[in-house]
């Protein structure tokens, strides 16, 4: 269990480290896995709309800089225009 620092309650933690580095050991100790796979729906989301080229380093850091602000409420997060998630 972890007192996630996304959705501000305990809840299951994640059970791996999403990155080999400080950003990776951060999101293990404070994010839950509820809050982890929203970022994996909004990352999707970012890769698809700004068609980022997921083999580039500037994609990698762009990313990594849009979970920072989406987990943690560092920086700004980016919302894409007019977005329309799928229903399912």
């Amino acid at each position: 269990m972890v007192n996630c620092a996304k959705l501000g309650k305990e809840l299951p933690a994640m059970i791996y480290k999403p990155f080999e580095d400080e950003l990776g050991q951060k999101i293990l100790a404070e994010v839950s896995k509820d809050a982890w796979d929203m970022w994996l729906e909004h990352s999707k989301m970012l890769v698809n709309e700004y068609r980022l080229d997921l083999t580039s380093e500037k994609a990698h850091k762009t990313l990594k800089e849009q979970c920072k602000a989406f987990l943690f409420g560092e920086g700004e997060a980016q919302a894409v225009a007019d977005y329309v998630p799928e229903e399912n």
